[in-house]
Parts: C-alpha cells; sequence; structure tokens
C-alpha cells in the first residue's frame, strides 16, 4: 500500500514536470492549442500500473497544479474539460477490458475526447456552434500526438513492469499492450 502511495506521488510530480516542460516546448503547428500531451503518458500508465481511482486523481491533481502554477482560470477550465472526459473514456474503455484495444489506441482516443472536451467548453463560452469546424483538426492532431503518447507510455509500462516498480498485482496487463 505504501509503495502504491508513493509510485501515485511521483507519478504526479512528473505529470506537472512534464507539463511545464511541455510549455517551454517552443514547437508552432500552426495550429492554436495543438500540443504534444506529454503529461498524458503519466496518466495512462497510471491506469495501467496504479488503477482507474489513482490515474484519476492524478490527472486531476496535475490540472490543477499546472493550471494554478503556469495557467489562468480559463486554462484550467478548458484542461479540466478536455482531460476529464479524455481520463473518463480511458477508464471506461480499460475497464470494460476490451481485448482489442491496446495501449496505444486507448491514448487515440483519450486524445480526440480530450478535444472533443475543449471544444464542447469554448462551444459554450463563445455561445456558438461554429467552433466544432476547429474538431477535424484538432482530431487528426489527437490521433498524432495520441500515437506518440501510447507508444511512449507501452515503453515505460513494460519497463516498469521489467524492474517490478509497479505496487500491483494484476495479471494479464502486458498482454493489454
Amino acid at each position: 500500500m505504501t509503495k502504491r502511495i508513493a509510485l501515485t506521488g511521483i507519478m504526479m510530480a512528473q505529470a506537472l514536470v512534464l507539463s511545464f516542460f511541455e510549455r517551454l516546448i517552443p514547437i508552432n503547428f500552426g495550429i492554436p492549442g495543438v500540443k504534444l500531451g506529454l503529461a498524458n503518458i503519466v496518466s495512462l500508465v497510471a491506469i495501467f500500473i496504479l488503477g482507474p481511482v489513482p490515474a484519476l486523481m492524478i490527472q486531476i491533481g496535475r490540472i490543477l497544479l499546472a493550471g494554478l502554477m503556469f495557467g489562468s482560470g480559463v486554462s484550467i477550465f478548458y484542461s479540466l474539460s478536455g482531460g476529464m472526459l479524455s481520463i473518463l473514456i480511458m477508464i471506461l474503455i480499460y475497464k470494460t477490458d476490451m481485448p482489442k484495444v491496446t495501449i496505444i489506441g486507448l491514448s487515440t482516443v483519450g486524445a480526440v475526447f480530450h478535444n472533443i472536451g475543449q471544444i464542447l467548453v469554448a462551444a459554450l463560452i463563445v455561445k456558438s456552434l461554429n467552433i466544432a469546424y476547429y474538431l477535424p483538426i484538432l482530431m487528426v492532431s489527437g490521433v498524432i500526438t495520441g500515437i506518440f503518447v501510447g507508444i511512449t507510455s507501452r515503453y515505460l509500462v513494460k519497463a516498469l513492469y521489467k524492474w517490478n516498480m509497479t505496487g500491483s498485482n494484476q495479471s494479464g496487463i502486458l498482454e493489454r499492450l
């Protein structure tokens, strides 16, 4: 139990550092709001290593702390809407034990739903559904970044199991990667 609590804290700190680091990367995709989603690596790994509840706690904690430290109230609102929809959909798919959905597929679905959540909030804020025209562009970027995050997460989960650093006795996880 102590190992799981410590690992949850370490992973929240890692997610926060990745959020900060991502803000420093001078990548301009030419599309406002498109990011790599590096902190989502930690959330995805947490689903597989620690389970849904700690992953949800890491996601909420990271979004709130990053927003308070590096962002604004509006950024917290957008991040929470996308982040919560994303993690809840990923947990739902993970818990239904769909054998065909790998960690890469789960990450891709999460990235797409993150964009959907943010577009829904943006539409509420500007009081117009016209912003939904931006969704296909965000979905393409979400698929690309989701695949990247999924591949990275896959390597991390395998390494954590290899080094016996998981704090988990769940069987069958490696087969789902």
